[in-house]
């Protein structure tokens, strides 16, 4: 079937569109959803069609937006042999008149669709696609390391994610990425950092290889579940725990158990009535962790730890928003009894995968992402899905998938909305 620890494999009836996805009647439909789900419809003027939503809250003329594209899973070599640039026309899409506009981007990893390590080549095509850029900076993009950006258990970690995607600047000379240009400065390390948009908090890390492991990427060509250092739950423990006046998000490439759509145990894979296991949505490794492959499952060397869920309990609320990805399937999917957007011990987590097409099953790959508006005075943020294909529903935004999302606390603007366009 093609599938592999990246992959994703549809659950249920695949849906076709009835008309939600079409740009003339998404905000109609959008705004008809909030109110059904009985969620806020205060909403941006920016997303309201000329006239539209009389009865709507809008807000003042001088409330200010903050958009935060957040995207994952390119897996741009796998794309790449199968005749499309799944970064590269992202990026198009987003810049053109019909898209929309962000201030910066948010990469949850698995740029590299290698089911072994990642090589030299995918990085060339990696920072070609990057370079069709023409409204943004390189610099307001913020990545991540996914499995599948891990570079072998023998060699020198992530250094082809570090050399290519490089969130430091240590090899502009390949990444072209000048860490000087950040319109928010990043502190930390390849493995986790923060940087800070206005009131917003940002705790960026990446996935690693298990060192208690002997076998993973690259010796079983793949292996999945999350991981994460000690040293790395320490850091973001402390930072949450110090900066409780902060809207904290949380980025990995992965969700925590029991989150977001098939984030439980064993869900990434399927029993066959025999009683043995295969690939669900993840490549089944009999000599790995294949009852994590969905989650975060490994901190600090300890499996199913449930440490960061510990932390998120002690302190409801404290963090707003976790990010991950991972898990490729279509936006309507709820297997495990989980949506791509749940919310537990007062944090809204998303599943924001995935960009690519062809990484999984054939003809189940349905390339998304999502803007994350806020606006400056407000306690809510607007999530809106957008779909870079038309083989699921219409291209655009997918209106049934947005959320209006309760904050903590108000959003206040970064002073000059210094990571505007330009």
């Amino acid at each position: 079937m093609g599938r592999d620890d990246g992959g994703d494999v549809e659950s249920g009836s695949h849906r076709k569109s009835d008309g939600l996805g079409t740009r003339k009647g998404s905000r109609r439909e959008f705004l008809t959803s909030l109110t059904v789900l009985g969620l806020s419809t205060a909403v941006p003027e920016s997303l309201l069609a000329p006239g539209f939503a009389k009865g709507a809250k809008r807000p003042s003329q001088t409330q200010k937006e903050f958009r935060v594209w957040v995207w994952a899973d390119a897996h741009v070599g796998t794309d790449k042999k199968n005749g499309r640039d799944s970064l590269a026309e992202a990026i198009r899409q987003s810049e053109s008149p019909f898209g929309f506009d962000w201030d910066m981007a948010l990469d949850l990893g698995d740029v590299s669709g290698e089911q072994g390590t990642p090589k030299d080549a995918e990085g060339e095509e990696l920072v070609r696609q990057f370079g069709v850029l023409k409204r943004h900076r390189r610099e307001q993009i913020y990545d991540l390391s996914g499995n599948h950006d891990r570079s072998g258990l023998d060699e020198p970690p992530a250094w082809w994610w570090r050399k290519w995607i490089d969130p430091t600047g240590e090899h502009t000379e390949f990444s072209h990425v000048d860490a000087a240009k950040r319109p928010f400065p990043i502190d930390g390390t390849w493995e986790r950092y923060s940087f800070r948009a206005g009131n917003l908090l940002f705790l960026m890390m990446s996935d690693i290889n298990e060192p208690t492991q002997k076998v993973g990427r690259g010796t079983l060509g793949g292996n999945p579940g999350g991981v994460v250092s000690g040293e790395t739950f320490r850091w973001w423990k402390r930072m949450v725990e110090e900066n409780p006046s902060s809207i904290i998000v949380s980025a990995h490439h992965y969700v925590l158990k029991d989150t977001t759509v098939a984030s439980g145990e064993w869900e990434g894979m399927q029993r066959e009535k025999d009683g043995r296991w295969k690939p669900r949505y993840h490549g089944y490794f009999p000599q790995g962790t294949p009852q994590g492959a969905s989650f975060l499952y490994w901190v600090d060397s300890k499996p199913d730890s449930g440490a960061f869920e510990k932390v998120l309990e002690a302190v409801p609320a404290r963090v707003d928003l976790w990010l991950g990805a991972h898990t490729h399937t279509n936006p309507d999917d709820t297997y495990g009894g989980k949506s791509h957007i749940e919310r537990r011990w007062g944090t809204t987590f998303i599943n924001a995968s995935g960009l690519t097409k062809y990484h999984g099953a054939p003809g189940t790959g349905v390339p998304r992402s999502w803007l994350l508006t806020f606006n400056d005075g407000s306690n809510e943020v607007m999530a809106r899905c957008y779909l870079h294909s038309d083989e699921y529903a219409k291209q655009g935004w997918y209106p049934k998938a947005g959320r209006v999302i309760k904050l903590s606390k108000p959003f206040k603007v970064p002073s000059a909305n210094r990571g505007a366009s330009g």
